[in-house]
């Protein structure tokens, strides 16, 4: 069965290309100009992995990937975009991104990061199985299963990546997680830039523990983290 792609790129050129290389490849593409109308593509066309430019008419990409997230949290999305900083990777992340694609791209490198992202989607990557529905974290609870982590003041909907990585240094409660293991597990490889995208994730799960009383993620240079549940 065509794995189905959801395209939104608002020009036409890079989109034409795109499209129709994938499709020789082999891919279901439904290409679209914006994500105004983003909930009724995912419903509908019920994609496998969506590819969203990050400067889009009407809405930007951050906004779309943050409303495919809400609906579908295991979805994967690549963003391919100039925008490169650090900021826009946090913020690309914090709206469910599961990879970050610099223009201009080539199309090889696009399929081989589709094929990995479908590849950790369609495997039980994550720890969490071996979790309980319920993690005591002191006054905070994570709930592998349901993305999802309640603090003392707030519920954080987390994702996918968020809560692999959560999962795993929860198995490794007050010992370390080996950063290598930690790539290879959550993306399946230990490259310079999926270790970049850890470090991002691992600032954002920190600040979601900013306000804890003897909860901390500590690196431990050279190794991994230790996760501090005191």
């Amino acid at each position: 069965m065509k794995k189905k792609v959801l395209y939104i790129e608002d020009e036409p050129y890079l989109a034409r290309i795109v499209k129709d290389t994938l499709e020789l490849k082999g891919y279901e593409v439904l290409h679209r100009k914006d994500g105004v109308r983003i909930m009724e593509h995912i419903t509908a066309f019920a994609p496998d992995i969506c590819l969203l430019d990050v400067m889009l008419p009407h809405i930007d990409g951050f906004a779309v990937a943050n409303h495919i997230h809400n609906v579908n949290p295991k979805l994967p999305v690549i963003f391919l975009t100039a925008k490169t900083q650090t900021d826009d990777l946090v913020k690309g992340f914090s709206s469910g991104g599961t990879d970050y694609l610099k223009k201009p791209f080539s199309m090889e490198e696009l399929i081989v990061r589709m094929e990995n992202q479908l590849k950790i989607m369609n495997r039980d990557a994550s720890p969490s199985h071996s979790l309980p529905e319920e993690v005591i974290l002191k006054n905070y609870k994570f709930y592998p299963g349901r993305f999802e982590l309640h603090t003392p003041s707030a519920v954080i909907k987390l994702s996918n990546r968020e809560s692999q990585i959560l999962a795993m240094l929860c198995s490794h409660t007050n010992s370390t997680v080996d950063r290598r293991t930690l790539l290879q597990v959550v993306w399946g490889d230990d490259s310079f830039f999926n270790s970049r995208n850890l470090d991002v994730y691992i600032r954002k799960l920190r600040g979601y523990f900013s306000g804890s009383d003897g909860i901390e993620i500590v690196t431990l240079k050279g190794k991994g983290y230790h996760f501090v549940v005191g």
